[in-house]
């Protein structure tokens, strides 16, 4: 390894992805849904740590304005982020820096957002602290600090497994290999030792089941989730002990579905929990009541309540928008008691109030006689769990929609053109929300096909095809290519005329596409 990762993982890229959880309006969301009163100044500023290919700096750089910041020590990362900043126009300041050379920094502002995603558990004590003064030193009274890490007592039965991975790549592998084959490698030994009748997996069915999901995973997300130098499993308190060094107190957790205690807790569970009154001490219960192997929590500094009629009246004027399109089924959602089921009919009549009048944002108070008379708070936990899945999201200010729009505009024509010959950016931006909407590379193409003035689905089909089959790429079926160049054309047109007809009115509604 360089001496500048300071033991992370450098030989391979990490994996694009954005995360919806990172954008100012579902962190607010959280934090209004416990009550927690945040600033909400003009022009927002936002840091994020950490950011590996930039795709959610610079999604929410577009959809929601302000001024961002964001260091990742890769500089192929910082290339990659810098890219898309730029086509955006942003002007979003992206730096490849150690977080110890940004905080050294003298042009820092205060920051009303301090993000960093999957960065926590697998970096070093040393780095932890820097975090720790870069809050206390940028972080804005009443501003929000979201932290994600790998915890018990959920992950405690999987550190074992990733300590045998991490040794075989090290003491076995053949250095000159890829770092990629290293990792296959390391994972095919532990299955074999699996195999020998390792009582280690047979007494923890979760470490059997997810050594067998490893088979599915990117192995640019294994190399980096297994091979670095630094990795550490925390828990609640230990981070909340921590954070308070910054005068950080907690204030909501970032997972959604976490907010609706139907999903996560039995009766049992609920009286117990109510009868806890120390937080830490109450956050931590409830870690060991759902089993919890990954945390996602937002703290705030300078932790206010508001009064609950404040917050009633807040949460009543909130407006949400569909971001995925009216017809499908109720979302499959899994909590920790199991498969989430809402009911049928409310289900669809909410999804259809929402799409009234071409999509436009509904506020909460005009959908609450539609929730079939039932009470605030459980409309509140149906659209909390509709948005942590990514159905329905929580919509901006006018006025920031307004000025997001030509920015969203630039950046997603570039990420249309970026389809032609890359399949690596699976979102864009909306400035509706401020924040990305997911669309695949197929859906990428047509929208760039229509920009070039073609009309006809069958014309939007013909030109992805081209795309893809001049990077030697097949459509999937089943799982797998499909080689038939007839075929490949036949589902295409297929999704282009679902496309026409079903997503593109709402990402014309979203503003993603004119």
């Amino acid at each position: 390894m360089n001496e500048w990762s300071a033991g992370y993982v450098t030989e391979i890229d990490y994996i694009p992805g954005y995360f919806p959880e990172l954008s100012p309006g579902v962190m607010r969301l959280a934090a209004l849904n416990r009550g927690v009163i945040t600033s909400r100044p003009r022009p927002l500023r936002y840091l994020e740590l950490g950011f590996g290919q930039g795709v959610s700096l610079n999604l929410h750089a577009a959809a929601c304005g302000g001024e961002f910041w964001g260091v990742d020590f890769n500089p192929a990362h910082a290339a990659n982020a810098r890219e898309l900043a730029e086509a955006a126009g942003t002007g979003a300041r992206v730096f490849d820096l150690s977080f110890a050379e940004l905080a050294e920094r003298t042009d820092l502002p205060e920051f009303d957002f301090i993000t960093l995603h999957g960065i926590w558990s697998w970096i070093s004590d040393e780095n932890r602290k820097v975090i720790v003064r870069i809050a206390r030193e940028h972080l804005a009274v009443g501003g929000l600090f979201y932290v994600s890490y790998n915890c018990g007592p959920g992950w405690s039965s999987g550190a074992p497994l990733r300590h045998l991975v991490a040794l075989h790549a090290d003491l076995a592998g053949q250095k000159t290999k890829p770092i990629t084959d290293r990792v296959g490698e390391a994972f095919d030994f532990v299955q074999s030792v699996s195999d020998a009748g390792g009582l280690y997996f047979q007494h923890n069915p979760r470490v059997a089941k997810r050594l067998e999901n490893t088979v599915a995973r990117d192995r640019r997300y294994l190399v980096h989730e297994y091979l670095g130098r630094d990795w550490h499993l925390t828990n609640f308190a230990e981070v909340a002990e921590t954070l308070s060094e910054a005068k950080l107190d907690f204030a909501a957790s970032g997972y959604l579905i976490d907010h609706v205690d139907d999903v996560n807790l039995r009766a049992e569970g609920k009286a117990l929990m109510a009868s806890i009154t120390h937080p830490i001490l109450q956050e931590t219960v409830r870690d060991y009541l759902t089993d919890q192997q990954f945390r996602k929590d937002i703290y705030v500094k300078g932790l206010r309540r508001l009064w609950p009629a404040a917050q009633i009246a807040q949460f009543e004027a909130l407006r949400f928008t569909l971001a995925l399109t009216a017809e499908i089924s109720p979302p499959d959602l899994t909590g920790p008691l199991g498969k989430v089921t809402l009911p049928e009919a409310s289900y669809r009549a909410l999804i259809a109030a929402l799409a009234k009048d071409n999509f436009a944002p509904k506020a909460v108070r005009e959908l609450l006689p539609i929730w079939q008379g039932q009470s605030l708070g459980a409309l509140a936990g149906v659209l909390l769990l509709l948005t942590s899945c990514g159905q329905v999201y929580p919509v901006q200010d006018d006025s920031d929609i307004e000025a997001a729009t030509p920015v969203c505009r630039r950046l997603n024509a570039y990420l249309c053109e970026r389809a032609l010959t890359r399949e690596d950016v699976a979102h864009m931006a909306s400035p509706v929300i401020g924040a990305g909407v997911v669309v695949s590379r197929s859906e990428q193409l047509f929208l760039r096909a229509r920009a070039e003035g073609r009309t006809d689905p069958a014309e939007w089909a013909r030109f992805a095809w081209a795309a893809i089959e001049r990077g030697g790429q097949r459509m999937l079926k089943d799982g797998k290519a499909v080689e038939s160049p007839e075929e490949n054309l036949a589902m295409l047109l297929q999704q282009a005329n679902t496309f026409v007809e079903h997503r593109l009115p709402l990402l014309q509604a979203l503003r993603v596409a004119d």
